[in-house]
């Protein structure tokens, strides 16, 4: 069952990397651009619209949400134009390492603003 869950997580991440590459074509549609760039969103935000505190709700949302927001993404965006941006992600990860870190740069940035803000707060 883990490995199960753990494949899924892996998809996900998959996923969104190759959205990201279709995002910065000129040829997918606007709409599949609004719904990716809301998908990678909601996956990089420490902030949930059900906090996970929440017992079972607040991991439920993950679950729903974001898998459904990757879905829609796919389908909004042309076949040939996804396989091609599948094909530029697998060239971004070798040996199971990604060759070009700096795509987890605003993960960090946003990450140390969040940090920085309750520091700010709470001193």
């Amino acid at each position: 069952m883990f490995d199960k869950l753990k494949e899924k997580a892996q998809q996900i991440t998959r996923n969104l990397s190759i959205l990201y590459i279709a995002y910065k074509r000129k040829d997918v549609p606007v709409i599949a651009k609004i719904i990716v760039v809301i998908a990678v969103v909601y996956a990089l935000s420490p902030l949930d619209l059900i906090p996970d505190f929440i017992p079972v709700l607040g991991y439920l949302d993950d679950l729903i949400i974001l898998p459904l927001l990757i879905y829609l993404s796919i389908k909004l965006i042309p076949k040939n134009i996804f396989d091609e941006c599948k094909e530029k992600a697998k060239e971004i990860k070798i040996d199971g390492k990604y060759k070009r870190w700096y795509y987890g740069l605003p993960v960090i940035i946003i990450w140390a603003l969040v940090g920085i803000m309750l520091l700010k707060y709470i001193f």
